[in-house]
């Protein structure tokens, strides 16, 4: 797999050519462990480490009230300066805004919410929601957002983007997320999701998943 540069100053653009050239997003969510001990000895290093060494691109740091959570993002830019780092569950003002003083490349929400979209646009932030129905895309698509999150991705199906896409016509980039595991990544993206969000689930007694080794290197 060839990742290219990113050649644009619109954040929604590098965004979408970045998960075109990898489309894998793996979220990580901190433990309340990760908060009390040396960064370099936390499971959540243990596993960036993991990702970063198979080639993995796209990490969201799930966001937390956390005091430390922006400490936590500062350490993992610093000892892994190469990954495309987000911010995931990002449903607030206040989330929001400490994203986007992090300068973090982006954040998904797991829901549609105009006020959000507003607050995103002003600070100059990509903050991709997640949607359900056809009529929140096209709300989201009316609001700008050239990516959507579908979420939950299982329950809604494999078969989702087919059956919708042709009533509803031009659909944007859709991320499948919520429920997936690894070896949903393949059959997802060959259904004509644009990209996967993967959690923990990519990891199996805390040793990276071997289903995720050949799609990375292949």
């Amino acid at each position: 797999m060839t990742f290219g540069l990113l050649n644009t100053s619109d954040p929604s653009e590098r965004l979408i050519r970045s998960l075109t050239d990898q489309p894998l997003l793996v979220v990580l969510r901190p433990e309340q462990n990760d908060y009390q001990i040396t960064f370099e000895n936390t499971r959540l290093c243990r596993q960036l480490d993991q990702l970063v060494e198979a080639g993995v691109l796209h990490v969201e740091l799930a966001w937390s009230p956390h005091p430390c959570w922006s400490l936590l993002v500062e350490a993992i830019r610093e000892r892994h300066p190469q990954l495309r780092l987000g911010a995931a569950s990002v449903s607030t003002l206040p989330a929001l805004q400490q994203v986007a003083n992090l300068g973090l490349g982006y954040a998904m929400s797991p829901l549609l919410d105009p006020e959000l979209q507003s607050k995103a646009r002003h600070l100059c932030c990509v903050l991709v929601p997640g949607v359900m129905t056809p009529s929140e895309i096209r709300s989201a698509q009316a609001l700008g957002c050239r990516a959507v999150k579908l979420f939950p991705a299982s329950v809604l199906g494999i078969d989702y983007r087919r059956q919708i896409s042709a009533p509803m016509g031009d659909l944007p980039f859709m991320v499948a997320a919520g429920g997936l595991r690894c070896t949903d990544l393949v059959p997802w993206l060959s259904a004509g999701f644009n990209a996967v969000a993967l959690g923990r689930t990519v990891f199996v007694d805390d040793a990276l998943d071997p289903e995720m080794k050949p799609w990375l290197t292949g």
